[in-house]
């Protein structure tokens, strides 16, 4: 991990941000204030703030129930509502990412442990496989498939007992263990494959084997606890995606499943609070969240919360080689949730939709002011004019500001959203750690 930037690129960084040079004790992300306090707004970003309030008047939005934040680095810029509490929709995924990355790291991968009790003969496994969850939220067809392919070449192409779920596991975005164990015991047989399965396969490197893990009991579900069982051999450890590249996902198609997923193993809603508001020196006040994915108006943030969470992951990130950009979609670039938007190039922002609520933050490069950090909470039914407006406000900030020649290496992205998707499957990630000639060695036979 990168822990120390190279002093040039991080002057950039500081320079756009509107901050000095750190001191060597400048480690954690608490020790910088990122929440930027309302004063006198500038003359021509309020302007357009207030065309844009006006715009949405003409529509009956009333102006207290949109709110609006704009800075420049720790520079104010204008806002409306900016430090009240509003339903923020999937913005919430921003305090989410903030916190799982302060908790876990950038470079944190969840474990899925498969072992067994039974004896390997001829192929054949005497007992039950137990898959031992570790919260991996991503774990889906092409990470099942490649599964099932190494226990193949452990030695394994049927298991006479059952099919043992513990732990915290998920597959596919199931998160109910019994039925997420009846897609995985799916997946490990090719000759039990649906559709779905055969079109994930063909995303997969041409010649992947197709596995054959035929399961002949059922699906269980048991509570062990964390520690595997002290006659258990474990055949197989299987590692997630990176944090980043999980996160990178989750926010460009803003996946609710892996977001709750994340939520739950920081320890609810409450810690993310708690990370996300220490994180980037924001009142608590100002977050308020009953989930971790932004389903229900119940989860409300300020404007200038959401934009110091944004500064927070930044720093965070360009201490370790990255940027924004490569946790969450990039205008233009990106498929998901932007698809089909109008905002400015380059600009790397998170989305956010309820029923009467259209969200939009992240940052908008311009030549003036370098970087323009923004969030816009909008109230009302009409979704696809209100993001039509959003587009509209960014757009006109650039036209003010600026366009820039190039994405800044502030916020340009160390890897692609493609790479994260192509890593899926990637076999790399499992460690056989008994085949079967080893695991009969060890038990005598």
């Amino acid at each position: 991990m990168l822990e120390l930037f190279s002093s040039g690129l991080l002057a950039l960084w500081l320079q756009a941000a509107g901050g000095g040079m750190p001191t060597a004790a400048l480690t954690s992300l608490q020790e910088m204030p990122w929440a930027v306090s309302p004063a006198s707004p500038d003359p021509t970003a309020q302007q357009v703030v207030q065309q844009y309030l006006q715009t949405l008047g003409r529509t009956g939005l009333a102006a207290q129930a949109q709110g609006v934040w704009l800075q420049s680095g720790t520079e104010f810029i204008a806002a409306n509502q900016g430090t009240t509490p509003l339903p923020a929709a999937s913005l919430t995924k921003v305090a989410t990412s903030l916190a799982a990355l302060q908790t876990w790291g950038a470079d944190h991968q969840f474990e899925t442990l498969i072992s067994t009790t039974g004896p390997i003969q001829n192929g054949v496994l005497q007992g039950d496989l137990v898959v031992q969850g570790g919260g991996d939220p991503l774990l889906v067809w092409e990470e099942a498939i490649a599964l099932g392919n190494d226990l193949n070449r452990a030695g394994i192409t049927r298991v006479t007992g059952n099919l043992v779920i513990t732990g915290n596991f998920l597959m596919n975005f199931e998160t109910r263990p019994q039925q997420a164990g009846e897609l995985l015991r799916q997946a490990f047989n090719a000759r039990a494959w649906s559709g779905e399965i055969e079109q994930q396969y063909r995303t997969l490197p041409a010649g992947t084997p197709r596995p054959q893990v035929a399961i002949a009991g059922r699906v269980q579900t048991v509570t062990y606890g964390t520690d595997l069982l002290p006659n258990q051999i474990l055949l197989v450890r299987h590692r997630s995606l990176p944090l980043t590249r999980i996160l990178k996902l989750m926010n460009v198609y803003s996946n609710n499943v892996i977001a709750e997923s994340l939520a739950n193993s920081l320890g609810g809603a409450a810690a993310v609070v708690k990370q996300s508001a220490l994180a980037s020196a924001v009142p608590t006040s100002e977050i308020r969240l009953i989930n971790g994915s932004g389903l229900g108006v119940e989860n409300q943030i300020s404007p200038r919360a959401v934009c110091a969470m944004f500064a927070a992951l930044q720093r965070y990130l360009q201490l370790r080689g990255l940027t924004i950009a490569d946790i969450f979609p990039i205008a233009g670039i990106d498929p998901g949730s932007i698809e089909g938007r109008r905002m400015p190039a380059a600009a790397v922002v998170k989305t956010g939709t309820l029923n009467d609520v259209s969200a939009l933050a992240g940052v908008v490069p311009t030549a003036d002011r370098q970087l323009i950090w923004f969030a816009i909470i909008n109230r009302g039914s009409d979704l696809d004019g209100l993001r039509r407006q959003q587009d509209v406000l960014l757009q006109t900030l650039v036209q003010r500001w600026g366009k820039v020649p190039a994405v800044p290496l502030a916020i340009a992205p160390s890897s692609s959203y493609q790479a994260a998707i192509s890593d899926l499957g990637d076999t790399d990630r499992n460690q056989i750690l008994q085949s079967a000639v080893e695991f009969n060695t060890y038990q005598g036979n």
